[in-house]
């Protein structure tokens, strides 16, 4: 099903959305004040965003990633809300946009692409063009969000926006995942209750710590 058919899905906060979307919880705050991803549940101080929410925050991330200035970001929404609604217009579009610009260029602009050809979001309207996909987002999310695109074989980290509110967890139990990680980061104490009161097993747990210290750095960067 479509996300913009979807009723919204799980609860965060913007630190909690930054974390998946590989940012600061400000900037999702600042993404959401300008317009540029909405907060489904609350829009008022604080803030409560759905996993759609946190999925569309993950394609502004990608568009920043590729160069494209945000005056470009806001024209590309624009005219995909028009199109697909006020909800999740990046992510609803993401099988079909892409980033072009001139070689040597440093900006890049949106491109949408369909069997009927390939459109400028911008101003420019349409032109044929080479626009790289950016692929769909949902995938990346439920895998643990923009931290697991930058960690090597994670495999045990899961979010699901209907176990404990879409928190992040240990993949198939209800286990959050920052949890484990700062238990097992207190030591082999808190390592040893995880392995015996929480029979998880080490690869888990490693994983664990993987994804919330590289979730932090993002974070924090």
């Amino acid at each position: 099903m479509s996300p913009s058919k979807m009723a919204p899905r799980g609860h965060y906060l913007a630190n909690e959305a930054g974390f998946l979307a590989g940012v600061s919880g400000q900037m999702v705050g600042q993404w959401a004040k300008n317009g540029y991803i909405r907060s489904s549940w609350q829009t008022t101080s604080p803030r409560i965003y759905s996993f759609q929410d946190v999925g569309e925050a993950m394609m502004v991330h990608q568009l920043i990633e590729a160069k494209v200035p945000y005056k470009e970001i806001r024209e590309a929404i624009i005219a995909l809300r028009e199109r697909f609604g006020e909800d999740w217009p990046l992510t609803e579009a993401s099988g079909k946009i892409g980033t072009y610009g001139k070689k040597g260029v440093r900006r890049k602009r949106v491109a949408y692409k369909d069997k009927e050809g390939v459109y400028d979001l911008g101003k420019k309207g349409w032109q044929q063009m080479d626009a790289s996909d950016l692929g769909r987002i949902s995938a990346l999310l439920r895998r643990g969000g923009w931290a697991a695109s930058k960690i090597k074989g994670l495999q045990h980290i899961e979010v699901d926006p209907d176990r404990l509110s879409g928190t992040p967890t240990i993949k198939g139990r209800r286990v959050a995942a920052r949890s484990v990680a700062e238990l097992a980061d207190s030591g082999q104490p808190g390592i040893q209750i995880l392995r015996e009161e929480y029979d998880l097993k080490m690869p888990q747990i490693k994983d664990a710590q993987r994804w919330w210290k590289e979730a932090r750095r993002l974070a924090a960067a």
